[in-house]
């Protein structure tokens, strides 16, 4: 398989977007990771492939979003050196993602070409819509290891409102199934709930994770949106869905959750196999051990999903800069990585691009 013809056409920055991040310290570039000031080391990489959706999800983006011109974009052997270059400062962990990324036109040749030059694990963000046992089964033979899909109900008249889109969960459910058939699981479920809107549904969603190679994931709904609509009092806490879950299934925890991983699990206190994890970005800030970075569709560093500053990192791909370059701009970009957050602090701003620009 091969990237060529795949190379990024030399286009300048537009105007206004900042060409670097300030220089981390000399002490940093000598250690050949991606570290930042708060002791924290990257290990995991986000790469958006696509701002492009079928779904116009209600808590994601408005109807009337307009997506970026694919001229402004990455190219597919761009993603593929970025991830090299990533995998040689530490990253073990690559996660494609959107937008929804099955839409992108050279997903296979990223994931290969990911798999040729690195030894990380290779995942994917989908909403499950598209997906199909051949491509599956394409995308497994190239690298792929594992699929995340989306899915916030299971009942066909609620999903349409949400997601403002054709699908219908009968098709995710079917394409979870495949996805386990084909080997590219644990299958981790995600859902997202809205009081008012689907909360009611958090032990039925619970309920798929009872599935042999499935694990369900609770994501509290953060403001991430295109419309700026994140109210608070409609906000579902984590705690609260797991009290809900548990009137139907009681849950004990699970030891041995990676300090940095998003999630915490818990397992079906009545033996049941499966997983139900808890994503709790507002009311159980994670931020102490993130091991992320995120590289936008356009070329974009955001060292935090919140950040309100990202760093332009085209230039350098688009003129021929050396992977040296380009590793030494992602470790300044690292370095300055917030602590956190602060959702609940009066100093809080929303980002002003919306989390199908920015990537899950």
């Amino acid at each position: 398989m091969t990237l060529q013809g795949l190379a990024l056409p030399q286009v300048p920055a537009p105007a206004g977007r900042r060409a670097g991040p300030p220089s981390a310290p000399a002490s940093v570039h000598a250690a050949g990771r991606m570290l930042d000031s708060h002791g924290r080391a990257i290990r995991d990489l986000r790469l958006s492939l696509t701002d492009r959706c079928n779904f116009r999800c209600t808590y994601c983006m408005e109807p009337d979003v307009r997506f970026a011109a694919p001229e402004s974009l990455l190219q597919a052997g761009d993603f593929v050196r970025v991830a090299r270059v990533a995998a040689g400062l530490g990253v073990t962990k690559i996660r494609l993602t959107g937008g929804e990324p099955t839409l992108h036109p050279h997903l296979l040749q990223v994931i290969a070409g990911i798999r040729i030059h690195t030894a990380c694990e290779i995942a994917i963000t989908t909403n499950g819509a598209t997906l199909d046992r051949p491509s599956l089964r394409a995308w497994k033979a190239a690298g792929l290891d594992r699929v995340t899909i989306s899915l916030d109900s299971l009942r066909t008249e609620r999903f349409t409102r949400i997601t403002r889109s054709n699908g219908t969960p009968a098709r995710v459910l079917a394409a979870i199934d495949d996805c386990v058939a084909e080997g590219l699981g644990p299958v981790k479920v995600n859902a997202v709930l809205v009081r008012g809107v689907n909360d009611d549904e958090a032990a039925d969603l619970a309920a798929l994770a009872r599935r042999p190679g499935v694990e369900m994931r609770f994501i509290e709904w953060m403001p991430l949106d295109s419309g700026h609509a994140w109210e608070p009092d409609r906000w579902v806490s984590a705690a609260e869905t797991r009290a809900a879950i548990e009137r139907r299934f009681p849950l004990v925890p699970l030891a041995g959750d990676d300090p940095s991983s998003t999630a915490r699990t818990f397992a079906f206190a009545d033996g049941t196999p499966g997983r139900v994890g808890f994503v709790a970005p507002v009311s159980s800030p994670f931020c102490g051990a993130c091991s992320r970075l995120r590289i936008t569709a356009d070329g974009m560093v955001r060292p935090c999903l919140f950040s309100t500053r990202e760093f332009d990192l085209r230039p350098l791909l688009g003129h021929g800069a050396s992977d040296s370059a380009v590793a030494r701009f992602l470790v300044d970009a690292t370095w300055t990585k917030q602590a956190g957050h602060g959702i609940h602090t009066p100093e809080f701003r929303q980002p002003d691009r919306p989390m199908s620009a920015i990537g899950g």
